[in-house]
């Protein structure tokens, strides 16, 4: 039985949305994080996205995680959080 994959679809401002899927999530120092890819299958893009809502907000709020020290931390957690993933930077 596969495992049942969580969609999350982004509506930037007047943008058209996009669709990731999510790998996992965790929380550091209470703040909620997702791991998405765009691809269900093999190698996709990957993002790390923190939850900036607020408790009175309807629709969950995220914001792509781009400060570099934030981003390779993160990425470390979920690294060790999922044994297959790898993460590649543009950058390398």
């Amino acid at each position: 039985m596969g495992m049942k994959v969580e969609k999350i679809i982004l509506n930037p401002d007047n943008e058209d949305r996009i669709e990731f899927f999510v790998l996992e999530q965790t929380t550091v120092a209470g703040v909620d994080y997702l791991l998405v890819t765009d691809s269900e299958e093999g190698d996709g893009e990957a993002l790390i996205l923190k939850d900036k809502s607020k408790k009175e907000d309807t629709e969950a709020v995220y914001e792509i995680v781009s400060e570099t020290q934030e981003l390779k931390a993160l990425a470390d957690i979920f690294e060790n959080l999922l044994d297959d993933v790898q993460f590649v930077s543009d950058d390398e």
